[in-house]
């Protein structure tokens, strides 16, 4: 469907641009922070700011702008809508119960995974994750297993959104090895990393399958490393999450 400029709105297409640029990476922002990181001009930043700190959405102390718990209002009302965290919570529950580790299922946007479900054992990073919380693609188990999923062309574009830094120095940061080790994921089904996010951190994802075979989501399993092998994600995880995939899918429409 088309939608003519004349019937959307500038101010809040800009109002949400501006909520964007806030991450785990840029919790508190200056006017001129946000202006740089989403290209608004200066003055049209500082009234989406103070618009959002007067509806309640921010907090300003004259310098700085911080977002409250009341912007969590917009993604929860967009999880509620959602069946997939509600079909998949209860069997994460149970294979995390299992396997006595954290399992979670994430969806695509553009170039970040999302959290949408999981079932946490023990805290595995530093940051709390939660469905909502947010981590690139291109360096995640279950990111690569959904940018598998498109076609390749697409995947080169949506990793060439970011720069890719490294985020452990065993952070994969060439797009040309990320490439491939996306094509990887795509003939194994499956990805697996190794502290490639965060130092001490494994995991390995699956694609969630829907009954007709196409990738709705990714499934994984999230460990600290104990001194064995990398090895051990494929032989003692793997299939446990693709059984756990296939029963899904029975149900996934």
């Amino acid at each position: 469907m088309s939608i003519s400029p004349r019937d959307t709105m500038g101010g809040l297409a800009k109002g949400l641009a501006v909520i964007e640029t806030f991450a785990a990476s840029r919790p508190r922002q200056s006017i001129t922070d946000v202006a740089t990181a989403s290209g608004l001009d200066r003055a049209t930043a500082r009234r989406c700011l103070l618009t959002l700190a007067q509806a309640g959405y921010a907090d300003y102390d004259g310098k700085f702008f911080t977002l409250t718990p009341r912007v969590l209002r917009l993604g929860t009302a967009c999880l509620a809508t959602m069946p997939l965290p509600q079909i998949v919570q209860p069997w994460l529950d149970r294979l995390s119960d299992a396997l006595g580790e954290s399992t979670s299922v994430s969806i695509l946007d553009e170039d970040e995974i999302v959290y949408v479900a999981r079932a946490a054992q023990r805290k595995v990073m530093s940051i709390a994750l939660m469905p909502g919380s947010r981590l690139p693609a291109y360096c995640t188990s279950m990111g690569r297993v959904l940018l598998a999923a498109l076609p390749e062309d697409e995947a080169r574009r949506r990793i060439a959104i970011r720069l890719l830094t490294a985020r452990t120095p065993l952070t994969l940061t060439d797009p040309e090895a990320v490439v491939a080790r996306i094509g990887l994921a795509r003939e194994q089904g499956y990805a697996a990393i190794d502290q490639e996010v965060e130092m001490g951190l494994r995991s390995i994802a699956v694609p969630l399958l829907n009954a007709r075979g196409a990738t709705v989501a990714a499934l994984n399993v999230g460990l600290p490393t104990q001194g064995d092998d990398a090895g051990i994600l494929v032989s003692r995880y793997l299939p446990a999450l693709l059984d756990l995939r296939d029963e899904i899918r029975k149900i996934l429409h």
